[in-house]
């Protein structure tokens, strides 16, 4: 246990546990995106799964705290690490030329780590709390509509109908995507992937996973927003 602590009262140990919980919550993104694509494609479909995953014990009550977990540490530490990085750094980027050597991602991640927490917590007000009112405080687990279909579908279309609503989720997946360019290959690096023959490899990856997933994410709200009129 001493290891453990002392592992993680460090700031290479909390980095590390950063870039565990970034991994997380990037594996956590591409199933939900997985999820939400087959709404796209069939609402039948999209149902079922999400009356699955939103009625399985499994993912209710260990999958869902370990995630709800990571997004709060994620986020704290990254501001907590970033403001410290910041108070502690000798020399500013105006006298060493930061903007040179450090992308734009890269020296604002806190700003799109902020706009993105804002973007959580309007999702949470949007899905996640009204789930745990119906199923957990109402009782009401059949998720089904008065007429007698699953509801998933209908509710996530209805979410999309307002323009304001869509822009600004178009926004926070712009941001996801520059944030996701710099902490997608900062999560490998400082879980020690840095060898020269490797990194050109996660760069590139990581340039795929920033751009497709959050545009994939975009083209869905877009395509409920314009079809559901």
């Amino acid at each position: 246990m001493s290891w453990v602590k002392n592992t993680f009262s460090s700031s290479v140990g909390r980095k590390f546990a950063m870039a565990l919980s970034a991994l997380f919550l990037m594996l956590f993104l591409l199933q939900h995106f997985t999820i939400n694509f087959t709404s796209v494609i069939s609402a039948d479909v999209f149902n079922e799964i999400s009356h699955f995953m939103g009625t399985n014990a499994v993912v209710q009550f260990v999958l869902q705290p370990v995630l709800i977990f990571a997004v709060v540490y994620h986020f704290v530490m990254g501001f907590a690490l970033e403001i410290k990085n910041r108070n502690s750094r000798e020399i500013k980027y105006a006298m060493n030329k930061g903007q040179a050597n450090s992308t734009w991602f890269s020296r604002n991640m806190i700003i799109s780590g902020a706009v993105i927490l804002a973007f959580l917590a309007l999702h949470f007000y949007d899905f996640w709390i009204p789930e745990i009112n119906t199923k957990y405080i109402q009782g009401d687990m059949s998720g089904l509509l008065a007429n007698g279909d699953l509801r998933y579908y209908e509710e996530m279309v209805e979410k999309f109908h307002d323009p304001v609503r869509v822009g600004l989720y178009v926004l926070s997946f712009v941001l996801l995507s520059m944030h996701l360019m710099h902490g997608f290959q900062s999560a490998f690096q400082s879980m020690g992937a840095r060898h020269p023959k490797y990194t050109p490899g996660i760069k590139k990856l990581g340039n795929i996973y920033a751009i497709l997933i959050p545009a994939g994410f975009i083209f869905i709200a877009l395509y409920h927003h314009l079809t559901s009129h």
